[in-house]
């Protein structure tokens, strides 16, 4: 609301007149009415000329980089207030005015929020004490496209040592090193943690080696505005935080067809399994259980199978990777088979009943693994499992893991 002053012709009446201000906080209207302000020829000039604001009242489509300031030149500025709102949510933006009174610019982080009306409300006085308030408003640019990252773990869970900080990105990133740069993970007790690009679409976070137990690791998304392509800018501003239990560690060995399961250091079993046949073999490697699934259907079709198998209710379902490899209850083979066979199509069984008892090995084995955990299959005649393939970012050295960093 500008500053408007009534000029006309006097009528011997003593003119009153009233100047309009905007609510900011502990100031009321300005008269000009008896004491307290000046007449309106005493020379007060518009408040346009004393507070200048940009961007420009009633601006649109001003960018994320303009710049937002408020001066009063020839003058001293007395209050500013800015504020900015974007999907309902106001928020005050934090400025200081200078020690000679002149400019007030914004110390909270650089750049304007995108999709927001902004309003500026500011008090000044001229340089003959003539008080004037002014109220702007603009609004900054609509992005054509926004993008997220799908990240995992989950806020507030709990995982296994191997876990990998993983974020897909529902858009191709082009500019790699300003998202990376707006993505944080840290860890307490403190922890060197390392980004790695799997393509335009994925970005991984890991330290050099397991997670200890009990860490307290936070995912810190500052994606809002953030652009990451042509016309796409990101929209997430969220933290997660999840906590590293126990250490639990799995080793198969293919040729011994054998699981041995370390928990803390210590072996606490040796279980008999069935791993991927002559034709299928499962892959080497370290792979981390990324979901678990009391009962699933596994249909060869979706993995490339053809109609070689579909079975509606596979219990003490962890996959390994994001092809279809599963550590799995098997209530199918015989029980000769486990401890002596490798028949699978590339997945890890475990003897089960069906509908999934946990009195079974594949039962116990579900109840005590976290999404996060290791399991490492050596001896298999297959290669090993790519990096990218599933949360298996443990199988690259440490530096090819670290050269993968956009800001490296």
């Amino acid at each position: 609301m500008t500053h408007a002053t009534k000029r006309g012709a006097r009528t011997g009446a003593r003119l009153c007149f009233a100047t309009a201000v905007s609510a900011l906080t502990g100031l009321a209207a300005l008269t000009g009415c008896g004491r307290g302000g000046p007449a309106p020829d005493d020379g007060a000039r518009p408040p346009e000329e004393v507070i200048t604001v940009v961007p420009r009242d009633g601006a649109r489509g001003v960018r994320a980089a303009d710049a937002l300031t408020v001066d009063a030149p020839g003058g001293k500025l007395e209050r500013v207030r800015v504020a900015a709102v974007a999907d309902g949510d106001e928020r005050t933006v934090p400025g200081r005015i200078s020690a000679d009174g002149r400019r007030w610019r914004p110390t909270g982080p650089a750049g304007l929020r995108l999709a927001a009306k902004y309003t500026v409300d500011a008090v000044a006085r001229d340089e003959r004490g003539h008080r004037a308030a002014r109220h702007t408003a603009f609004t900054t640019y609509v992005p054509e496209h926004r993008f997220i990252g799908y990240f995992r773990p989950e806020d507030r869970s709990t995982v296994g040592t191997g876990m990998i900080v993983s974020l897909d990105f529902n858009r191709p990133v082009t500019d790699r090193a300003a998202v990376e740069r707006a993505v944080r993970v840290t860890a307490e007790p403190r922890t060197e943690v390392a980004a790695h690009w799997f393509g335009p679409g994925r970005l991984d976070f890991r330290p050099r080696a397991y997670w200890k137990p009990g860490t307290k690791v936070t995912l810190d998304l500052r994606l809002r505005d953030v652009r990451g392509a042509a016309r796409a800018y990101g929209i997430q501003q969220k933290k997660v935080a999840f906590t590293i239990g126990r250490s639990q560690v799995s080793t198969v060995d293919a040729a011994a067809h054998t699981m041995t399961v370390v928990r803390d250091g210590r072996r606490i079993a040796t279980l008999p399994v069935t791993a991927g046949g002559p034709k299928n073999p499962t892959y080497n490697g370290k792979l981390v259980v990324s979901e678990k699934y009391d009962v699933t259907r596994m249909n060869g079709d979706t993995v490339g199978f053809g109609g070689e198998y579909d079975i509606e209710d596979v219990p003490h379902a962890m996959r390994l990777t994001a092809s279809g490899t599963f550590l799995h209850g098997n209530y199918w083979a015989p029980p000769g088979t486990f401890g002596s066979a490798n028949t699978s199509h590339g997945c890890v069984g475990l003897r089960d009943e069906q509908g999934g008892s946990p009195a079974t090995p594949a039962g116990w084995f579900f109840g005590k693994t976290l999404i996060g955990d290791v399991v490492e299959v050596v001896n298999s005649r297959d290669g090993s499992v790519a990096p990218d393939n599933g949360l298996s970012g443990w199988n690259m050295p440490w530096e090819r893991w670290r050269a993968g960093s956009a800001l490296r």
